[in-house]
């Protein structure tokens, strides 16, 4: 930066920034000031939408207990939060295999299995569809769901149940490869069982 002899010429040069560049700097801070305002807005939004939701799917799971399933089928027909919605459509899922409505439970976790995207709770619902579809007799459907499995925490759980599914179609070989497999990622005395009864 020139150094100034006088004040004068300071004053000068200042006044000749501010009217090259005065018009920028405000238009950046309102510009500014609208996007820090703006943000603040949309994150109070996004927190009062999900306060909202997560009081609609508290709701609708007590009127559950009463075995009225009309507003957990509101919350899935919702159009806000899918983690809400997959939620309620695992627990109306519950209660159609409780009822024997096994094609619709079915129907249920299959749009739950769309709407999550944590890897833990996609083997939840994963393994429950292949249940589901096993009870059907869709063994290769089932077989399907159990593939689509990535989480290692559910390595195990998923082995059994692909051992069961390979006992319900007959093929005792695969059961007990899988059932092996099983006991390989967790010690289960359940497992072990099943096993046992394979080789007898």
């Amino acid at each position: 930066m020139d150094v100034y002899t006088t004040e004068e010429q300071q004053v000068e040069a200042i006044k000749k920034w501010w009217r090259d560049n005065g018009k920028a700097v405000v238009i950046g801070a309102v510009v500014g000031l609208g996007v820090l305002y703006g943000w603040r807005y949309y994150q109070a939004h996004v927190t009062e939408s999900k306060e909202q939701a997560s009081q609609q799917y508290v709701q609708a799971l007590s009127g559950l207990d009463k075995g009225e399933t009309a507003a957990l089928e509101n919350v899935v027909k919702s159009e806000d939060h899918e983690g809400y919605r997959a939620l309620a459509a695992m627990q109306l899922a519950k209660k159609l295999v409780e009822q024997g409505e096994l094609a619709q439970a079915s129907e249920q976790l299959r749009q739950a299995s769309a709407w999550v995207k944590d890897d833990a709770i996609h083997g939840l619902i994963a393994t429950r569809l292949a249940r589901i579809e096993a009870e059907l007799g869709n063994y290769d459907t089932a077989v399907t769901e159990l593939d689509s499995v990535k989480a290692p925490s559910w390595h195990a759980k998923v082995e059994e149940i692909r051992g069961d599914i390979m006992l319900l179609k007959g093929d005792k070989d695969a059961a007990r490869s899988a059932y092996a497999a099983s006991l390989a990622a967790a010690e289960n005395p359940t497992v072990n069982m099943k096993l046992n009864n394979l080789s007898q």
